[in-house]
């Protein structure tokens, strides 16, 4: 599980395509590298990846074919900044929202604008995506916790304080751009536990029934 805290910004170093067989990664890092052994889960972009080698200052990931169909990192190449975030540990703080680092969708920058010290970002997404999506609630932005500005039909509005624009990629978003999106992790089991509810059924019953 990951915050959606950013750690740092590390820099792609190579992406060796491997045809319909997936793809292999290898990412430029300083602080994510601390305590990392292979095996360990980092977020690259949001997207949850296993650690297979370490490899100087940078480490290496094996992509899935369905990973690179459903996320934007199919697009990555040599040289492009990734966002990178290592699983929050049992004993750690938890300072933004639970993001588990399965993509939902990709979204498309349609806007951007500043106000005041802030930079506002619109984003176009996927009804899956914006079905688990409220106003002032959480969404992951290739796995930056952001508070959802504003809600349309087909995108919402994101306000970014400087700090995050500088020590994220986000800063560097400009229109036309591909970012990955995880919807609210609650609201999709709130939902099911809906679907699942016996007609007229209590819900806290439902919950209980389900061992919360």
């Amino acid at each position: 599980m990951f915050t959606g805290l950013i750690e740092e910004r590390g820099r792609v170093e190579t992406v060796e395509r491997k045809g319909m067989e997936g793809a292999r990664i290898k990412v430029g890092a300083a602080k994510v590298l601390e305590g990392l052994a292979v095996g360990d889960s980092v977020a690259v972009n949001g997207i949850c990846l296993t650690v297979t080698t370490l490899e100087g200052k940078g480490f290496s990931a094996d992509v899935m074919p369905e990973t690179l169909r459903k996320t934007g990192l199919s697009a990555l190449k040599a040289g492009d900044g990734v966002n990178l975030e290592r699983a929050m540990p049992a004993t750690g703080r938890f300072g933004g929202h639970i993001v588990t680092g399965h993509i939902d969708g990709v979204g498309r920058v349609l806007k951007r604008h500043r106000e005041g010290n802030a930079l506002l970002f619109k984003i176009s997404a996927p009804k899956d995506v914006l079905r688990y999506t409220v106003e002032k609630g959480s969404i992951a932005v290739d796995g930056i916790s952001l508070t959802v500005a504003f809600l349309e039909a087909e995108a919402f509005t994101v306000s970014v304080i400087p700090h995050t624009a500088a020590e994220t990629t986000l800063g560097d978003k400009r229109v036309g751009g591909l970012v990955n999106l995880e919807g609210d992790y609650i609201g999709k089991f709130v939902e099911k536990l809906l679907r699942e509810r016996p007609a007229g059924g209590n819900l806290l019953e439902t919950l209980r029934d389900k061992g919360f």
